[in-house]
């Protein structure tokens, strides 16, 4: 009986070291010397500060900036046990609101989107990721009609023209990979980063 048992143990420790400790370490060792930046985690620095990822969106508000899209992650509710609260870009709770596109809570929030957009800028067409959620909530990147869109608010505030803006917009927008894969793309967190320092000039 031992005799049989232990030719399977012996296999799965070996294969347990192989493919969760020897695998894991050469892998990551091979990233960091190839691919420093991404093995890192895509980090964004300003005046030697780590600031975020360009793989993991934030929230921005203030007029000053582009906005991401919504972002429908949520946290535990810390006054209530069992119910969550909104997190945007929360990145420990990954994932969707789940709602249907029938659903009333939706429909209401991305209504009230849309005539908040359509106040900011009458004269264009609202791109459907400022109003629409990621399956992921938490999406670095929009597209560029989302952010030619935002070009006249932020350039406003800046006080800024609207040409050199969307400039900016036209240097950080990203083609598809390959030139086959995906969609163009604009990195949020790393536009705004070259706005403040075009601000800065």
């Amino acid at each position: 009986m031992l005799r049989e048992i232990r030719p399977a143990f012996v296999f799965i420790v070996a294969l347990t070291l192989i493919t969760g400790v020897v695998y894991p370490f050469v892998v990551t060792g091979i990233a960091r010397v190839a691919f420093p930046y991404q093995a890192q985690g895509s980090l964004l620095e300003r005046d030697g500060k780590v600031i975020g990822s360009a793989l993991i969106g934030q929230q921005f508000t203030s007029d000053r900036y582009f906005h991401a899209r919504p972002s429908a992650t949520v946290a535990p509710d810390p006054n209530d046990a069992g119910k969550t609260v909104p997190v945007p870009y929360n990145a420990a709770n990954s994932g969707g609101s789940n709602l249907g596109p029938t659903n009333k809570a939706l429909i209401g929030r991305v209504q009230a989107d849309l005539e908040k957009l359509k106040q900011e800028n009458p004269s264009a067409q609202v791109a459907p990721d400022l109003v629409t959620t990621s399956g992921s909530g938490l999406d670095p990147d929009i597209s560029p009609a989302a952010a030619l869109f935002q070009v006249p608010r932020v350039a406003r505030a800046r006080n800024l023209p609207e040409d050199r803006v969307r400039e900016l917009v036209r240097e950080h927008t990203e083609d598809r990979l390959f030139g086959l894969l995906g969609e163009p793309r604009v990195n949020v967190l790393a536009l705004n980063l070259a706005l403040d320092s075009a601000s800065r000039r």
